[in-house]
C-alpha cells in the first residue's frame, strides 16, 4: 500500500467530477493507497476549498478525508525548512518525512529543490506520473 503526500493544487485537481484525475481521487477512497495528513495540511485543504467552491463543499471534502479508513495523520514535531522560496509549502515535505512517504504529488514548482535534496530524501512526483504509477499497479 502506497502513502501519498498530495498538495493541496493538486488535491483541487483530483475532486472535480470530469477531471482527468478524478480516478485518483476515487482510488483513495477506494482504499489503493492512503493519503497523510497533518493538521495543517487539512487546514490548508479546507481553507483553499473554502475559497475555490464553497465552504459547506469544503467541509463535505475534509470531512471524506478525515473519516476515511485510508487517511494517515501525522503531527510533525521538526520543521525541515527545505523550501526556502515558498516556506508555506514546508508542511507537505514535514509530512512526507515524517510518514516516510512514497510520494510527495505537486506540480509546484517550489518543491523542485526536493530533487537535489540527498537527505532526508523525499520522492516528488507530479499529478501525472502519479496517475501513470496509479494505472500500472
Amino acid at each position: 500500500m502506497r502513502f501519498v503526500v498530495v498538495d493541496t493544487n493538486c488535491l483541487l485537481r483530483m475532486i472535480p467530477l470530469r477531471s482527468k484525475y478524478r480516478q485518483l481521487w476515487n482510488d483513495f477512497l477506494n482504499g489503493r493507497y492512503y493519503i497523510c495528513v497533518s493538521n495543517e495540511i487539512i487546514s490548508e485543504y479546507f481553507e483553499i476549498l473554502s475559497q475555490k467552491v464553497s465552504p459547506s463543499f469544503a467541509l463535505n471534502i475534509v470531512g471524506a478525508i478525515l473519516r476515511s479508513p485510508f487517511v494517515k495523520q501525522y503531527n510533525p514535531q521538526y520543521r525541515f525548512g527545505l523550501i526556502e522560496q515558498d516556506p508555506d509549502d514546508n508542511k507537505f515535505v514535514d509530512c512526507a518525512i515524517i510518514a516516510n512517504a512514497d510520494y510527495l504529488v505537486s506540480d509546484d514548482s517550489h518543491f523542485k529543490v526536493l530533487e537535489t535534496i540527498q537527505f532526508p530524501k523525499v520522492n516528488l512526483v507530479t499529478l501525472d506520473l502519479f496517475a501513470s504509477e496509479m494505472e500500472v499497479s
